[in-house]
């Protein structure tokens, strides 16, 4: 049996509180990893092509401030 699987038969088996905070916490977890990937893309300039054709389309009149 694989870790992950284990980890699921775990899971299923917790008490319904404890289950809520792992949820939460898990949520957190991909959150705050989500954040980190895209504070990298932007620091690596991956966004850079995006970010100046908005602003070219904005200063063509084809798309407005939010």
């Amino acid at each position: 049996m694989s870790q992950v699987e284990e980890l699921q038969i775990q899971i299923r088996n917790l008490p319904t509180e404890d289950f809520s905070k792992l949820r939460e916490w898990f949520l957190r977890l991909e959150d705050d990893l989500w954040d980190q990937q895209i504070s990298a893309d932007f620091k690596a300039g991956k966004f850079n092509t995006r970010i100046e054709k908005a602003r070219a389309e904005l200063a063509q009149g084809k798309a407005r401030e939010l």
